[in-house]
């Protein structure tokens, strides 16, 4: 496992793809809260808050992820590699989970530099740490919840397909329903266990600064059982 993760990583940042997908995160997220003018620019908010980034970010994530995992194993059926992989004398999961945490950590790697962010606003604040610092921690963690599902989405995508477009609009779709969907489709049908099923409801719980005990199984429950039809589809 540890042989492929190392692999992914490499892949990653061997090439521009790795550069290029942080630099893209990071220049929307940029453009989107401290240039452009809007609802999110946090400058003309007037309040110490990063919220206008937690509520971007899940939208971001939900192309950039994709773009990220679509390439997993969808390149590796193309190139023909795919059969080689699985001779190998490792497990199909030990597999699977490589190129679930390649893909993983550079997402993660992403992210970290906005922990800048929190600093600066920190410093806007008036007074200096005017930032309820328990619903970003919060937030951060959703954050880091939602990367979890959504990266397990993207690699179960690259499955079924070994077209990377097809595999990247694939995963787009499972993610936005599972994301904003669920919680459409709830409000006309006034069904709240269809709202339960949304990532967007546990994320806005988190992101309050109370970490439940059932949001967090939720999103492990939908990173498990997408890792694990992903590893079903390579038994059958």
């Amino acid at each position: 496992m540890f042989a492929i993760l190392k692999k992914e990583i490499n892949t990653f940042f061997s090439s521009p793809i790795g550069y290029l997908v942080i630099a893209i995160f990071l220049l929307l997220n940029g453009l989107f809260l401290w240039v452009f003018k809007g609802d999110f620019n946090i400058l003309d908010y007037g309040f110490a808050d990063l919220s206008s980034f937690f509520l971007i970010t899940p939208w971001i994530l939900m192309f950039l992820i994709p773009a990220v995992t679509m390439r997993s194993f969808s390149d590796e059926k193309k190139q023909g590699t795919l059969e080689l992989l699985l001779t190998k004398p490792i497990s199909t999961l030990q597999m699977v989970l490589g190129k679930y945490f390649g893909a993983l950590v550079l997402i993660i790697i992403a992210i970290i530099p906005t922990f800048l962010y929190v600093f600066t606003v920190f410093q806007l604040g008036n007074p200096v740490g005017n930032l309820d610092m328990g619903s970003t921690l919060g937030s951060y963690f959703g954050l880091l919840f939602l990367i979890t599902s959504y990266t397990a989405i993207g690699i179960f995508a690259s499955t079924l397909s070994d077209n990377q477009i097809v595999a990247f609009l694939i995963a787009i779709s499972i993610c936005f329903l599972f994301y904003i969907g669920f919680e459409g489709i709830a409000e006309f049908t006034s069904s709240a266990f269809l709202e339960q099923l949304g990532m967007s409801n546990h994320f806005k719980s988190m992101s309050r600064g109370v970490l439940d005990s059932r949001d967090i199984i939720y999103f492990l429950s939908i990173t498990i059982f997408f890792i694990s039809i992903t590893q079903s589809t390579f038994k059958n």
